[in-house]
């Protein structure tokens, strides 16, 4: 009777023992489950912390847009007729110098590019961070990116116009929209050089954000809070 009764204790602990295994996994590990909220805090600090660390690498002078292959702003396409042109003139060095100065003006925005970010990831409204922390490696740069465009190009402009001014790029176009507007005949040419330089910054820096959005899913040591390793560290993230 006793070995009955201690097989039946016995064969109880060991299934409240694998219950209990089981619900543990459940929960994380022990950790209560993830709330949307706490995802979505996750999510917007994610592209806070890939801000500024994007800031950090395109503020760089001339590694940050122009010897960077992904992000080199080039010659205005609509302008191009421009280049062809006065290159056969023999401005070469004038059009790389302006190319050089073009993206040193991406390169000094860049440096008040994170505050005007980081406002705009404050401000985006998500409704259900699951669905984001679930999806592609870059999901969360890619929402900011639909939801914000307009309004921060809207906003960096000012900053790329001031840039332009420091780095004194229309020293390096005039020479050569001016020599270009001599030649008889020509439809006179003269883009809008902060609006171009604007929309390429940009991209540019969401081209980053996307790294760095990539890197904290991917490589725990990118997750340099507790509230990213919580999230990002999840099995929700897991895919």
């Amino acid at each position: 009777m006793k070995k009955i009764a201690l097989t039946i204790v016995s064969s109880f602990v060991l299934f409240s023992c694998a219950e209990m295994e089981g619900v543990m996994k459940e929960m994380g590990s022990g950790e209560t489950p993830l709330t949307n909220e706490e995802v979505i805090k996750g999510l917007k600090q994610a592209l806070e912390v890939g801000t500024n660390n994007s800031v950090k690498l395109a503020s760089k002078p001339e590694e940050g847009f122009y010897k960077n292959a992904r992000l080199f702003i080039p010659f205005p396409p609509e302008a191009i007729k421009v280049k062809n042109k006065v290159e056969e003139l023999g401005m070469q060095k004038q059009v790389e110098k302006f190319v050089l100065t073009l993206n040193r003006a991406a390169e000094e925005a860049a440096l008040e590019a994170a505050p005007i970010f980081v406002n705009a990831i404050t401000q985006i409204s998500i409704a259900d961070g699951f669905a984001i922390l679930k999806g592609n490696d870059n999901a969360a740069t890619m929402y900011l990116k639909d939801k914000t465009t307009n309004d921060l190009i809207k906003v960096f402009r000012p900053v790329v116009e001031r840039a332009i001014n420091k780095v004194e790029l229309t020293k390096a176009w005039d020479p050569i929209v001016s020599t270009y507007n001599k030649i008889p005949l020509v439809e006179k040419v003269n883009p809008d050089l902060a609006e171009y330089i604007t929309g390429k910054a940009v991209a540019g820096m969401f081209i980053l954000i996307e790294d760095e959005e990539r890197l904290i899913r991917k490589d725990p040591m990118a997750r340099v809070t507790d509230l990213l390793k919580r999230v990002f560290g999840s099995k929700e993230a897991q895919k």
